[in-house]
């Protein structure tokens, strides 16, 4: 029988509505015992008589663990696809469970030293609102004084924003655009299904609100030599800083190769396609893929931008192009960036030659 200290509920998600559990392939185990006296949450027990590792309780098995696995000698121990846990941790309810926690338990939590924070807060007052879709909303923030200018980011950098008056935590997200004099950005909010914050900016947030920010924030920037070509990939709203990155290169290095893949679910998930219009007609040479799982009979991409039926990650398996002598910098929900990095290998792009942003919708 399970051990009720091990088979309670994982981030509010009940322990038996998740599949995660180790299995043992007979044939292949040898009755080391290693997993038994290995996993000290008693998953397994051990047959004397056969000498096999046998799993008995199952719930007990800690989520996202595969110790035993990797330490089997002869792989006799498999898991279900870790994807499993990735799309419970991309759960609004599973986010909001974590953060409730980490705000509870703050005092045994906190790490007691401190680092030099260079980051700083600035104060950006809401000056425009526009919904791009039932699900995005694209929102313009000017700084509140000559001081919160935000000036000197670089294209891909982020800020974590805070919501006033709530007791959450701050939220991450993309500068949609290139760095603009007057220190004016953008960000593209895209509605998260039960999620507190975006629930709150689609509901409360109003022109004229102020609201705190920290930032600018992270290195997912354009580092590659100009003389490289790009390949940039954005699934949903990770097209946010990959937008801001091709607004950059445009301005500054517009003889670049670049090559845009751009994945949603359904074509009325892409906005701001004329943007992508007017970067194809100011430079003929950036190619387009829009990838969609679904198809709409009355959607037309923009001039010159292919239409692919499918995902973004099989939109760049086929793609006719040679893709393997450029760099890759790709954004989107973490259960993107597992397929779209197989893609990239199979294209023969190295894994030094790729990075990511991962953000949770």
């Amino acid at each position: 029988m399970s051990d009720p200290r091990f088979a309670r509920p994982w981030h509010g998600v009940p322990r038996e509505a998740i599949d995660w559990h180790p299995a043992v392939d007979e044939d292949a185990c040898i009755g080391c015992g290693t997993c038994v006296t290995g996993c000290n949450r008693l998953v397994y027990r051990f047959d004397y008589g056969r000498k096999k590792a046998v799993v008995v309780d199952p719930l007990n098995c800690m989520i996202g663990c595969v110790t035993c696995m990797n330490t089997c000698p002869t792989h006799a121990i498999s898991f279900p696809p870790l994807d499993n846990v990735v799309a419970l941790e991309s759960r609004a309810d599973v986010h909001h469970a974590i953060e409730d926690d980490l705000l509870a338990r703050r005092e045994q939590l906190a790490w007691s030293d401190t680092l030099p924070d260079p980051d700083r807060i600035v104060s950006l007052v809401v000056e425009k609102i526009e919904t791009s879709n039932t699900d995005t909303r694209i929102v313009t923030l000017a700084p509140k004084a000559e001081e919160d200018c935000l000036c000197q980011f670089v294209a891909g950098q982020y800020l974590e924003l805070f919501a006033p008056d709530q007791r959450w935590m701050s939220r991450a997200y993309s500068i949609g655009n290139a760095p603009r004099a007057d220190g004016r950005i953008e960000l593209q909010l895209r509605r998260a299904p039960g999620g507190r914050f975006t629930t709150w900016a689609f509901e409360s947030l109003a022109v004229g609100q102020l609201l705190r920010a920290r930032g600018p924030l992270g290195r997912f920037t354009v580092r590659s030599p100009l003389e490289r070509p790009l390949l940039l990939i954005a699934g949903g709203s990770g097209f946010a800083p990959i937008g801001a990155m091709i607004a950059q290169q445009l301005a500054l290095a517009p003889e670049r190769d670049i090559a845009l893949f751009w994945g949603v679910a359904h074509p009325r998930e892409f906005y701001q396609l004329e943007r992508i219009a007017a970067w194809r007609r100011s430079d003929p040479a950036l190619s387009c893929t829009l990838a969609a799982v679904e198809l709409a009979p009355d959607f037309a991409p923009p001039a010159g931008c292919a239409l692919f039926h499918g995902r973004v990650d099989e939109a760049v398996r086929k793609c006719a192009r040679e893709l393997a002598s450029r760099d890759a910098y790709v954004a989107g929900p973490p259960a993107m960036m597992r397929p779209v990095m197989k893609a990239l290998a199979e294209r023969g792009i190295a894994r030094e030659q790729t990075y990511s942003d991962a953000y949770h919708a």
